[in-house]
């Protein structure tokens, strides 16, 4: 197998082997109406340090959490291949794997932004380090998560739609689709090249397009999945 680019998009399911919760699945945290509220941009606004409170509590676990082995499978295939992951996730779990080109769709936990502009003062935070009401962003407005909180907006939907467009290979892996816009991107991969999807559940959308669909968890899909690139 030549060179390729592959393309993935993943969501929770790929994480939740590395002990994260998933958001929309059976037990996922937003079939709870409060932590909906929580992770909303209402909440931050008004409620400010429940808010970040919530998720001083996620970043405290993320902090203790390790990438999984479908997260080093992923960044294994860097030897070989140009890789681009898009992922919902707003973990780290895929940097600390080893992937060195993630786009992360709904944010990343591991830095802060201002309040006053989600998309300035953007920077490195640690893990372990509450943000708490008072803390400062540069621009001297309440430092918040750099996440994408209900109500807002993503903002990277353009550079990812084209990603996928000139995939050579596309993969989703660990995302139930219910969220848009990443939910609209696999209808931007060529119609005729290679498309897989590992996931436990089915995926109707998925199979109406081509996708090659591997029923299971992320580890093990991504094991069939290498074995089935041998064959392209």
């Amino acid at each position: 197998m030549t060179k390729q680019h592959i393309v993935f998009l993943t969501g929770a399911g790929i994480s939740a082997e590395s002990g994260l919760s998933t958001f929309r699945g059976k037990d996922g945290l937003w079939n709870k109406e409060e932590f909906k509220y929580l992770s909303s941009a209402d909440c931050l606004y008004n409620h400010t340090q429940q808010c970040l409170d919530f998720f001083n509590t996620i970043r405290k676990t993320l902090a203790g959490a390790e990438p999984n082995d479908a997260h080093r499978l992923i960044a294994e295939l860097e030897n070989e291949h140009e890789v681009t992951i898009i992922t919902q996730n707003i973990d780290d779990l895929h940097e600390r794997a080893g992937s060195s080109r993630v786009i992360h769709l709904h944010g990343e936990l591991t830095k802060v932004c201002s309040m006053d502009n989600r998309i300035t003062c953007v920077k490195e935070y640690p893990l372990t380090t509450p943000i708490m009401v008072g803390d400062k962003a540069e621009d001297g407005a309440q430092l918040r998560p750099y996440v994408v909180l209900f109500g807002e907006y993503v903002d990277s939907r353009n550079v990812v739609n084209d990603y996928v467009s000139k995939a050579d290979i596309f993969v989703v892996i660990g995302t139930s689709l219910q969220v848009y816009p990443a939910a609209g991107l696999i209808n931007y991969a060529h119609h005729l090249v290679p498309k897989f999807v590992i996931n436990p559940c089915e995926m109707e959308r998925c199979k109406q397009l081509g996708f090659t669909h591997f029923k299971t968890d992320a580890t093990k899909g991504m094991k069939m999945l290498i074995e089935a690139f041998k064959e392209l």
